[in-house]
């Protein structure tokens, strides 16, 4: 049988500059991923992951037996990806990633963990909140051509499921550290978790020990934020609404906007968007103020088309 082996990015860099990607710059990716997990999973799917990965059982001190306690966060990661019939076998070895698994028919997938982690167990549970995701998205047969972009589906997955959290909290960037796992940005990640608490209704902010990863949350949440007032979502702001009415007069879009505007077979005009939960294309009929659902996640949304 051929085996996969994915991998955790470990960024980690104790010298002046840092090597540690900010912005937005796989947004593309991480909407794609966004909308490919809730068509896999379907919206009550991705809904029914409503409990996130608590501090507790991401604790891993000094005092606990390595293996023993290294099994015990993975099986709570397990659970709480909803993988009850996968168990994961841990171990330790120098390696360049933070870790590694590799995805067979299952139900024993081994995942191997950067050494380093023997003594710096603070982060174990983000390595294999990664690693437990990848299994997940293997059981579903879930993936995308290319391995950047599996990675980008990965991160996405786990931030939307709810063990992700763990992955923006590993983030720690100052004068003599710099520390990121996985392949979102800090940002990315802020924005991924910031969708699923306006899904359901969550607030992770005081679980961040990072001070750094807070920020790169809040960064990440007014980006979510924008996506709800993008015309032609009732909420858009006026200047937005003016360049909105302006390019449906038109007919056509200004470059760069999220929507576009199509002809009808009997003459009338229709708007194309992406919803602002899932990302999948909507289309709907330009006649002013209406109230739309998603197909997909079922989010209701008020338009003024």
């Amino acid at each position: 049988m051929t085996e996969n082996t994915e991998n955790t990015e470990n960024t980690e860099n104790r010298g002046p500059g840092s090597p540690i990607e900010h912005g937005f710059p796989h947004l593309d990716t991480v909407r794609r991923s966004l909308t490919a997990l809730f068509r896999r999973l379907s919206g009550d799917g991705v809904r029914a992951y409503d409990t996130p990965f608590a501090p507790a059982d991401a604790a891993f001190g000094p005092e606990d037996d390595l293996y023993l306690g290294a099994q015990r966060v993975a099986s709570a990661m397990v659970r709480a990806l909803r993988l009850p019939d996968a168990r994961m076998v841990i171990g330790f070895r120098a390696m360049e990633h933070a870790a590694t698994v590799e995805l067979t028919a299952g139900p024993e997938y081994f995942i191997e963990v950067n050494d380093r982690f023997r003594t710096h167990r603070r982060d174990l549970a983000a390595a294999l909140a990664h690693e437990v995701t990848h299994v997940l998205l293997h059981r579903l047969d879930l993936r995308f051509p290319t391995t950047a972009e599996n990675e980008i589906l990965t991160d996405t997955a786990a931030a939307c499921l709810g063990p992700g959290w763990l992955l923006l909290d590993a983030y720690r960037e100052d004068a003599l550290t710099h520390q990121k796992l996985g392949y979102l940005t800090p940002e990315e990640f802020g924005y991924v978790l910031a969708k699923r608490a306006c899904l359901l209704g969550e607030d992770l902010s005081a679980w961040f020990t990072s001070p750094q990863a807070y920020e790169a949350y809040v960064r990440g949440r007014e980006r979510a934020a924008r996506d709800h007032r993008r015309a032609p979502l009732a909420a858009a702001g006026r200047p937005e609404r003016r360049r909105y009415a302006a390019a449906r007069r038109a007919g056509t879009a200004t470059p760069g906007s999220s929507y576009r505007f199509e002809r009808q077979a009997g003459g009338g005009l229709r708007v194309e968007f992406p919803c602002p939960v899932c990302a999948q294309r909507l289309r709907l009929p330009v006649r002013g103020p209406l109230t739309a659902r998603c197909a997909l996640c079922h989010t209701v949304l008020d338009c003024d088309t």
